[in-house]
């Protein structure tokens, strides 16, 4: 698996992990919600900016996002 999908996979697992939807994350994070689809889904190559609103989006640090990737 390719470093996107990894951390599409992770962003998944974190997400679920807190009980959000998809459009919870995209409206916190302020995102389209089909742009987090396919984050997650590993087919968008994501910017680092975006990365840190998902972060942020999910209380989580930078870090603790590429935890385990």
């Amino acid at each position: 698996m390719d470093i996107k999908g990894k951390i599409g996979l992770r962003i998944k697992e974190v997400r679920e992990q807190k009980g959000k939807s998809q459009k919870d994350l995209a409206y916190a994070a302020d995102l389209d919600r089909s742009y987090i689809a396919s984050v997650e889904s590993g087919k968008r190559n994501i910017s680092v900016v975006n990365l840190e609103k998902i972060a942020k989006a999910l209380s989580i640090s930078l870090s603790e996002l590429f935890n385990g990737v």
